[in-house]
């Protein structure tokens, strides 16, 4: 948010018709998410949503700004709009204003004075990743950590946004889980011959937790060719970014690595709009169309469990499920969102 807009976080107005208790769109609204793929956010405004807030992310001169998806003359949508010399100017009434939320012009009179308090709410951006991030509050940039993305011998791929009708809490912990691959994905790399979950530890590192699952479950899509030796044993290291966001490394033969960041972006108490950078270091030559292929049918067969799920939300109170030693990670993850002060017995 801009300097002079900034209010603390008890005084943070909850958006209308908020999907979320407030209590939880508090703490929800203190972390950084991404909203939107950097190139597709040019001079064309682009309509986004955040917590239930609506906004409008456009570039003026080159930079990436996010502001409030309202004109606060008459409430019209700024994403109807469109940009004119780096401003963003409202298509009911011609007002225009900067990139620093400044109203600059009102047509209907132009010699008179424009109020200072005539002011966009403009919030931070960040691009990352290929992505646009942005935080609803005035917390410090809080981005998580993915190294292999500005690492030169890595190739970078960034599938396009995938939208579901479910809580970013239940898509987290499905990307988390390992027992259900020989289920959910048994068209992509699930084997139903292989379902046993060996033993694996979680662990905390300051506010992140960290898992790491050996397996011979492979990570090769059916179909493709699969170097690694019988028996190998596949390494997946799980890292948790409070609160929806994890990435996996997965240990490939020949010293391989494929890196996935999962950042669930919360629309609504019960949407999601999933952001998944990808970055690897064999295969460089291999199209990035099978890739991105591949990744999407992965997403679809979670995204059809997701959405099933009952309840929608995800249970913080140990108690509320049933649990097996596959469910240490998950466990640990509800347990950490209770940690940071989302409610119980549910949250998104």
């Amino acid at each position: 948010m801009s300097e002079n807009n900034k209010k603390p976080m008890d005084e943070l107005e909850l958006p209308r018709d908020c999907t979320f208790s407030p209590e939880d769109w508090r703490v929800l609204s203190q972390y950084w998410y991404p909203v939107a793929i950097a190139d597709e956010v040019q001079d064309k405004p682009v309509a986004v949503k955040l917590l239930d807030v609506k906004l409008v992310c456009y570039r003026s001169n080159g930079k990436v700004v996010i502001a409030r998806d309202l004109c606060f003359h008459r409430g019209a949508p700024l994403s109807m709009g469109w940009v004119e010399n780096g401003e963003i100017v409202c298509p009911y009434h011609g007002f225009r204003y900067n990139c620093e939320g400044k109203c600059t012009a009102v047509p209907a009179h132009p010699s008179a004075k424009i109020s200072p308090k005539l002011k966009l709410i403009v919030y931070p951006a960040v691009e990352r990743y290929g992505l646009v991030w942005t935080c609803l509050s005035s917390a410090p940039e809080q981005i998580p950590s993915f190294p292999g993305w500005d690492d030169p011998d890595y190739l970078n791929i960034l599938p396009p946004s995938f939208d579901i009708a479910g809580s970013a809490g239940r898509q987290m912990e499905g990307f988390l889980d390992v027992s259900h691959f020989a289920y959910v994905h048994t068209e992509t790399f699930g084997d139903r011959n292989n379902t046993e979950v060996p033993q694996y530890k979680v662990k905390r590192e300051g506010d992140e937790l960290v898992a790491e699952y050996w397996s011979t479950v492979s990570n090769y899509g059916k179909g493709q060719d699969n170097p690694a030796p019988e028996g190998f044993q596949w390494l997946r290291e799980f890292r948790v970014f409070p609160p929806f966001a994890a990435s996996l490394t997965v240990y490939f033969p020949d010293e391989g690595r494929l890196k996935i960041l999962n950042c669930a972006s919360p629309v609504s108490a019960r949407y999601t709009r999933l952001f998944c950078p990808i970055s690897r270091n064999f295969d460089k030559d291999a199209p990035v169309e099978d890739t991105i292929k591949f990744n999407l049918q992965v997403f679809q067969e979670d995204r059809e469990m997701v959405e099933a799920q009952t309840p929608e939300d995800l249970p913080l109170d140990l108690q509320a499920e049933a649990h097996i030693p596959a469910d240490r990670t998950s466990i640990a993850y509800r347990q950490l969102l209770s940690e940071i002060g989302l409610g119980r017995p549910y949250t998104s």
